[in-house]
């Protein structure tokens, strides 16, 4: 019988309760910032035991049957036995009280060492590279848990097939390492539809790989939880893990919780209309004042962009150390708060560097020249060179997506154009 029968959620038992988590990347190593600040390698480094930690404890408060950790629960080549012993340790917590564990392999998972050399606990189920499937009796509807695991890196065809089909009369759950229809962010991994898996007739189906949280409702549940805790400022906004229930008519309700223990956030200052110096400076104060405020609890790695149309669109740009170092002395004082990096990216307005120059010159910089195919396309062979000359692990410093790096060659670009309208004009600071 399961533990929580008899609790009632609007008159129906609650017969099976578990939480699925995807895409740990236990210890995974830091990249540009832990170069710059180790302060911040440090607390950033051992973010991801801690939200792993936290997952624990929930399972724990929440006295859950069963934990999914549905890939990447390493990071590669990752082969410190520390983790290995991190991790059972975590587990035994677990196993102690009576909860099973059920992990599948992802991409990162088939080429870690530790994968094949770490002892687990006798309530821990690993899945192989055969399809396989875990009765488990509630009492009421018996939970059938199906996964699949790689034994390989690469996974480029759907595995959808290789799942046995839905047993009747059962809860059934699958667990699956897969890119769904693709994704600019991550490599393509068993692709495979919304549609494809809800067509399986699988109740829930439990996800991994992708790092952003999804939920698809329909003939069945498909959720990818996305990645409890970020490692860098490629991977800000919301991270969660997903803690569902199911009822003895086989209703699965599903709650969103999060387990970080640092943020990383893209903030934008609007500095728009801002004329004097003293008061930008104090709007970006403010503006990183108010971003920690969001959660106090946890630790916030911060990278403000400003915004806007001001005066002081030719200046900031040649100052723009000036301004990191302000918002750096802003997130000392408060203490859990670093920066990142500051980004410009401002227009030039009223009296400004450009009114200074021929109006067909202004133009042609501003406005044309960050626009043209011909220019962008060879901005674009530049990066593309420089990334390729670095070492491997540095090379999404400008982002991890096509998206995200045209984003930041636009930046750049406007930063540069703003710099040499300024160095055109012949301003001097003040």
């Amino acid at each position: 019988m399961s533990r929580l029968d008899g609790k009632r959620r609007e008159g129906k038992a609650v017969a099976f309760r578990f939480v699925h988590t995807a895409d740990i990347h236990l210890d995974s190593p830091l990249r540009s910032l832990a170069l710059r600040d180790p302060t911040v390698a440090e607390r950033v480094g051992v973010a991801t035991r801690e939200a792993f930690s936290r997952t624990i404890d929930l399972c724990l408060d929440e006295r859950v049957d069963a934990f999914l950790i549905v890939g990447d629960l390493y990071d590669g080549s990752q082969v410190s036995m520390k983790t290995a012993q991190f991790l059972a340790q975590q587990l035994r917590r677990l196993d102690a009280a009576g909860i099973r564990t059920f992990i599948v392999r992802g991409n990162h998972d088939a080429i870690s060492r530790i994968t094949r050399e770490l002892e687990l606990p006798k309530t821990v189920t690993v899945f192989e590279g055969r399809a396989s499937s875990h009765v488990i009796e509630t009492g009421g509807l018996p939970v059938v848990i199906h996964g699949l695991s790689f034994s390989k890196p690469h996974a480029p065809d759907s595995l959808l097939s290789r799942f046995p089909a839905a047993q009747p009369g059962a809860v059934n759950i699958g667990m699956l390492h897969t890119s769904l229809n693709g994704s600019p962010v991550h490599d393509v991994y068993s692709p495979c539809s919304v549609a494809d898996l809800q067509a399986t007739g699988y109740d829930y189906w439990a996800l991994g790989h992708i790092h952003i949280r999804a939920v698809h409702l329909g003939r069945g549940v498909v959720v990818m939880p996305g990645m409890p805790q970020g490692r860098n400022i490629g991977e800000a906004g919301p991270k969660s893990i997903t803690l569902a229930q199911i009822t003895d008519d086989g209703a699965i309700t599903l709650e969103e919780r999060s387990v970080r223990t640092v943020r990383f956030e893209r903030l934008d200052i609007d500095v728009d209309g801002v004329s004097e110096w003293s008061d930008l400076i104090a709007v970006l104060d403010a503006g990183i004042r108010a971003a920690e405020r969001e959660d106090p609890t946890e630790h916030l790695v911060l990278r403000p962009r400003l915004v806007g149309k001001t005066p002081l669109g030719w200046r900031i740009p040649r100052d723009l150390d000036r301004i990191r170092a302000e918002a750096e002395l802003t997130a000392e004082a408060l203490g859990t708060t670093w920066i990142d990096k500051v980004e410009n990216d401002t227009v030039v307005g009223d009296r400004s560097a450009s009114d200074d120059l021929p109006a067909e010159l202004a133009a042609l910089i501003q406005d044309e020249l960050t626009d043209a195919p011909a220019t962008l396309a060879e901005a674009d062979e530049v990066i593309g060179g420089l990334l390729k000359s670095l070492p491997p692990e540095l090379r999404d410093m400008l982002g991890d997506s096509q998206a995200a790096l045209a984003e930041q060659r636009n930046s750049l670009m406007r930063a540069g154009v703003a710099t040499v309208l300024a160095l055109l004009s012949g301003r001097e600071n003040g």
